[in-house]
């Protein structure tokens, strides 16, 4: 280790109440229909499933978040400042997904999105190289990262949904859930390496 380490428990605990906070936020946004028919919820339904989508990718830097943690051996100041820039892009979900609910099929709301999709997980993608720099490169997290080439990839998806919302909105969002899918089925890395 590089610098001396600070216990893990508090940043964990400090994330996940965090992530509930955002998770809360976001129901809180859904209006009930003002009928009593289930025909009554189609004009929600643009916002229930923004609202899915983003607890789906919540549900996964949560999750990630939490394999990461348990591989790392401990962190410093700058690995806690780079997991609140973690949680300050996440912060922003409930806004944007709010805002791509209520305006189906508009440019600035799907690039918008897909924006802070891109900088959530670029502030990820530092989190897990710092902490794995901080652990060593013989390390068990270092070990597990790697070249980190499906993280990568979700970059450069996010990147080009974002392109794409500017020409076709559901064409980006189309990219933006198969980025989900791609990370819904788990990351086993962190775990095979843990349970080695």
């Amino acid at each position: 280790m590089t610098r001396q380490s600070i216990g893990k428990g508090r940043i964990e605990a400090f994330s996940d109440g965090v992530i509930a906070i955002i998770i809360t936020i976001m129901v809180l946004e859904l209006k009930v229909p003002h009928g009593t028919a289930f025909a009554d919820l189609m004009p929600t339904l643009p916002v229930l499933l923004s609202y899915a989508l983003s607890f789906v990718y919540v549900g996964i830097y949560w999750n990630n978040h939490h394999h990461l943690f348990q591989a790392a051996r401990g962190v410093t100041g700058p690995i806690m400042w780079t997991n609140l820039h973690l949680l300050f892009w996440m912060s922003l979900i409930p806004f944007v997904t709010s805002w791509i609910g209520e305006t189906r099929d508009a440019v600035a709301p799907a690039a918008s999105y897909g924006l802070i999709l891109l900088m959530t997980a670029a502030s990820y993608q530092l989190l897990a190289t710092m902490l794995a720099r901080h652990d060593g490169p013989q390390s068990r997290l270092a070990e597990a990262i790697g070249n980190d080439r499906k993280g990568m990839m979700s970059l450069g998806l996010y990147a080009t949904g974002i392109a794409i919302s500017f020409v076709s909105p559901d064409a980006g969002l189309a990219v933006y859930v198969a980025v989900a899918i791609m990370w819904f089925i788990p990351d086993r890395r962190v775990e095979r390496v843990l349970s080695s």
